[in-house]
């Protein structure tokens, strides 16, 4: 099994994590509007809540472990247990670890490191 640095301590529940994220991309969504941004054209390239929740979580395990970006092995590990301490975010943890070659730059599998 893993370290105790790749396992995500449990923040809060899955509704509140949720709620913080649908407010956060409310928040993006409206920005962009107010910048003159098109919905057709940036809709696409957001995150659903669920994935927003996993880099909330991933995050906050890179911020506890020194800030250090993890390698692919450790990224792979840290979006697993989140898979397995929050089974609802399981599709989308599957869905970020899925094609690197996505269309979307924030994607995690574009912005781990492979080392």
């Amino acid at each position: 099994m893993g370290n105790d640095q790749d396992t995500p301590r449990r923040r809060a529940s899955l509704e509140l994590l949720r709620a913080e994220a649908a407010d956060e991309l409310s928040v993006l969504v409206s920005e962009r509007l107010r910048g003159g941004q098109d919905p057709w054209d940036f809709m696409e390239d957001l995150p659903s809540v669920d994935e927003l929740v996993v880099f909330i979580l991933r995050a906050d395990n890179i911020a506890e472990n020194g800030g250090a970006k993890p390698n692919a092995a450790r990224h792979y590990r840290v979006l697993r247990q989140i898979a397995i301490d929050y089974p609802p975010l399981t599709e989308a943890v599957w869905r970020l670890l899925g094609d690197a070659n996505t269309h979307r730059p924030w994607d995690a599998t574009v912005r781990a490191d492979i080392s």
